[in-house]
């Protein structure tokens, strides 16, 4: 943990701080994927005034992105805020957009120390925040837990720095590293409990992203399917360069409940445009790339203006390895199931992403029944 300032840190207190730190960043990661365009942040205020501390309050940025978490926390806490210390995921804002800063009621408050895991990148506070939180007279402490934190905010990090949602490639493969038949048969590769946890994943994304391959091949439905979590589910993208997705595809047929966006290129057919949004479908054009498909670059910069933070990719082997070509991996999910051992013909990592892969950071792996996940990320 490093402070900005060394006469704001509590170095007597770093494990309780990352103690509650960790509960904030837990209240944060609950509502990912139902925040955009705002980072999904978690808040607790905690009185330490005694030899025990206790948490007085918890928020976490409401649907929709307001009110924000320290909002949230600071309002069920009232007067017993004054004097305690709230934990903060990421930096409070410190800007004027559709609601006031977070920074004027933090102060309001009363509140003795804030512990902060992260600065916001984004140039309307950069800093601004915690600066302010200091100069009216609060002890500020920073990047405590800075890690964890970063990475349920980076898809807000790197929307705000490179202008695209941070992109979550999802990749099943057998044993034998095939992801796929060219006979056509579609292979079950994974079994009831990483299916499980892979919907989970939907949850947390802002949408979930299909190649026109994908689209044609499964005909996926795309949703979360988990008991009592199906409104969860997150926009549907499919990148589909010449408009071949069928009007009884499954994702148009829902089209009206869960919002699916086409992103197409400029000179695909206007007539089946025409069609699909007929049908509650809305279509994006972006330019073509040398091979005519869609410039991934550019859709992915459109979908950020369009205030998305988290991609979840699965639309196999072909759109996986063109985003790897592009680098805009951030972060890969590759599984190994059992249930298609000796099936299929068609290889889950590309030459592209097999080269990629090199260059991402493998954070670990973990089992759900007799399947494995790894896990790699951009350092």
């Amino acid at each position: 943990m490093t402070a900005s300032d060394p006469q704001d840190a509590s170095p007597d207190k770093p494990h309780q701080d990352e103690r509650f730190m960790r509960l904030a960043i837990a209240l944060g990661q609950r509502n990912l994927g139902l925040t955009w365009p705002n980072p999904s942040v978690g808040c607790v205020v905690v009185d330490e005034s005694g030899d025990v501390p206790f948490i007085i309050s918890q928020g976490v940025t409401q649907l929709g992105g307001r009110p924000h978490a320290e909002r949230v926390a600071l309002a069920e806490a009232g007067e017993r805020a004054r004097g305690a210390t709230l934990y903060v995921s990421l930096e409070p804002c410190s800007h004027h957009g559709k609601s006031p800063p977070c920074t004027d009621a933090v102060i309001a408050s009363g509140v003795a120390r804030v512990v902060s895991a992260l600065e916001d990148p984004d140039d309307r506070v950069a800093g601004l925040g915690h600066t302010l939180l200091r100069d009216a007279g609060i002890a500020v402490t920073t990047g405590c837990l800075r890690e964890p934190a970063f990475r349920i905010h980076r898809g807000h990090i790197t929307r705000v720095t490179k202008g695209r949602p941070a992109v979550t490639v999802k990749l099943a493969r057998t044993t034998e590293g095939f992801a796929g038949s060219s006979r056509g048969a579609r292979l079950m590769i994974t079994g009831e409990g990483a299916n499980a946890r892979v919907h989970m994943m939907r949850a947390h994304a802002d949408a979930i992203m299909v190649g026109i391959g994908t689209a044609l091949a499964d005909d996926p439905l795309l949703t979360v399917r988990l008991p009592g979590m199906e409104a969860r589910s997150p926009i549907r993208i499919v990148i589909d360069s010449h408009l071949r997705t069928p009007l009884t595809a499954r994702v148009v047929a829902g089209a009206r409940e869960v919002p699916t966006w086409v992103v197409t290129t400029i000179a695909a057919p206007v007539e089946a445009e025409r069609a699909l949004v007929q049908r509650g479908v809305e279509v994006m054009r972006v330019s073509a790339d040398a091979a005519g498909h869609v410039a991934l670059p550019e859709a992915l910069h459109l979908l950020g203006t369009r205030g998305l933070t988290r991609v979840f990719c699965e639309g196999g082997p072909g759109l996986a390895d063109a985003l790897a070509r592009a680098d805009l991996i951030d972060e890969l999910v590759l599984i190994t199931g059992r249930s298609a051992r000796g099936e299929g013909d068609i290889p889950a990592l590309g030459m592209a992403l097999q080269e990629r892969i090199d260059e991402l950071a493998f954070m670990g792996d973990d089992q759900a029944e007799s399947d494995l996940f790894m896990f790699w990320e951009r350092p």
